[in-house]
């Protein structure tokens, strides 16, 4: 049985990487430092389901304490490391930028040095399409991504950079997976798609920064976390964008998700925001190529299950603040 260590066990992405590795028969190491970036009750509901498998192994520890994770990973000799602990959002950065580069860019050479030591084969590195902004669409991974706009994005390419330092001197396999928009159920209270839906059914008027005609290459949580899996796979050092393809308005995803909860949203519109990226669109043939890999799920069924999901969850989902 292969054993996997994933870091940011208990977010969004992390745990839906770790239900699909635990299906496919591997033991999981998650660790999680369980931050109150957003309420950690959706972080606790996410762990719940993987506590219920016998192979999966769950530590309350951050991955910028490097000897609380080295004691972890010399008790369970990973094969691989699967590195989804994060902070992200591009606005929250600019608040607060020292977080970001300890956690994204300190915490992953952490990780990195680790394997180095116990001589782990295989490393996961998330990243982000942020670092495409301001380049021709759609998005490939042979862009030069050397001017980042947020302090967010800067941290993930300070791990981009990093990861490949590890991999030139040391020989650790690296993919690196630059995820486009992630949506779906038990989603991220600080994403748009999160907070459209809550708000539109709980009534309270949405804040749109801009004019609502940004478009995103909004992917499904399943796909990415899938995505994610496949890339385990050895392939020395290689960047690979994970997303859908097909970029959408923001402002079609609110009208579906308005015929999906049957109420019609209030609309408060705001200046655009200068860190943020105007329209996304992931070129994905590498993934196609290298992992097999392609999404699945569109945006109008990703959407429905996101909406039955908070429906299902609306009694203790409620209660979350935004």
């Amino acid at each position: 049985m292969q054993t996997i260590v994933v870091t940011g066990a208990a977010g969004f992405i992390g745990s839906q990487v770790s239900q699909q590795l635990l299906d496919q028969g591997c033991k999981v190491i998650g660790i999680d430092n369980l931050n109150d970036y957003y309420d950690v009750r959706i972080k606790e509901w996410r762990l719940a389901l993987l506590h219920n498998n016998p192979n999966f192994v769950f530590y309350r520890a951050d991955i910028e304490n490097l000897d609380a994770i080295g004691i972890i990973f010399k008790l369970h000799h990973p094969e691989a490391v699967i590195n989804l602990a994060a902070r992200a959002g591009v606005r929250y950065s600019m608040e607060n930028p020292h977080v970001y580069m300890s956690t994204n860019a300190q915490g992953t050479l952490n990780l990195l040095e680790l394997c180095r030591e116990l001589g782990i084969k295989k490393f996961v590195l998330a990243s982000t399409s942020s670092l495409y902004a301001g380049q021709e669409m759609p998005f490939k991974e042979n862009l030069a991504v050397n001017t980042p706009i947020s302090p967010y994005a800067a941290s993930k390419k300070a791990a981009e950079a990093m990861a490949y330092t590890y991999h030139y001197l040391y020989g650790i396999d690296v993919t690196v997976t630059r995820y486009f928009t992630v949506y779906g159920p038990a989603g991220r209270p600080d994403m748009s798609i999160f907070r459209f839906i809550k708000w539109i059914m709980e009534g309270t008027p949405l804040e749109i920064f801009g004019d609502g005609s940004q478009s995103r290459d909004f992917t499904y949580v399943d796909d990415i976390a899938r995505g994610t899996v496949a890339a385990l796979k050895p392939v020395g050092y290689e960047v690979i964008n994970l997303g859908n393809n097909h970029p959408d308005k923001l402002s079609k995803a609110i009208e579906l998700v308005e015929e999906y909860t049957g109420k019609k949203a209030e609309k408060v519109y705001k200046d655009f925001h200068k860190a943020d990226i105007f329209a996304t669109w992931a070129d994905i043939s590498k993934a196609k190529h290298l992992l097999n890999w392609e999404p699945k799920v569109g945006l109008e069924e990703g959407l429905k299950r996101s909406v039955e999901w908070a429906r299902e969850n609306w009694e203790w989902l409620k209660e979350i603040k935004l």
